[in-house]
């Protein structure tokens, strides 16, 4: 499992005195700034961060050593990561986006049915994106007790009951 877990994307620039519009993926959006210091991807850069103010798609906030608008529009789509260890531990049935992706998926029988591509959320609930073996094909599973009974991550394995029809 990963050290570092994808909490939040710098969407670009807010205003002229370079706070940016952050979009956060944690529980309580708001607590991402309780995970700070926050690292680029690479390590490169870390920032202490200050949320401003709710806005639309997310919130205004101050990163450190940002202070002008440019600064901020170059930081857009940069993802910002937490250390794991520095998250608060999931019950047994919740799980980060970032384990799952890569899980082999097989079905209640035992047929490989692909691998986890991606978590999407558009609003509703959690779709696994899972590609299906020797094909470019991708199928978009509902992420849901009934039709995920099983997520072994010590095995690397989701155990699904896809809906009737899915994968035809």
């Amino acid at each position: 499992m990963s050290e570092d877990i994808c909490v939040g994307v710098i969407s670009g620039a807010f205003g002229v005195h370079g706070e940016v519009r952050l979009k956060s993926f944690t529980a309580d959006p708001e607590a991402i700034a309780d995970y700070a210091p926050l690292t680029t991807e690479d390590h490169g850069r870390s920032f202490s961060v200050q949320i401003t103010r709710a806005v639309s798609g997310g919130f205004a906030a101050r990163l450190s050593e940002v202070r002008s608008k440019e600064e901020a529009d170059a930081l857009k789509g940069t993802r910002l990561f937490a250390p794991r260890d520095r998250l608060p531990a999931l019950p047994d049935d919740e799980f980060y986006h970032t384990d799952l992706i890569g899980l082999s998926v097989f079905d209640t029988g035992g047929k490989e049915l692909g691998s986890v591509k991606a978590v999407l959320n558009h609003g509703a609930a959690d779709l696994l994106e899972v590609h299906l073996p020797g094909s470019s094909r991708t199928v978009l599973l509902p992420f849901t007790q009934a039709v995920v009974p099983t997520v072994d991550l010590a095995s690397g394995r989701i155990v699904a009951d896809p809906p009737e029809g899915l994968l035809d």
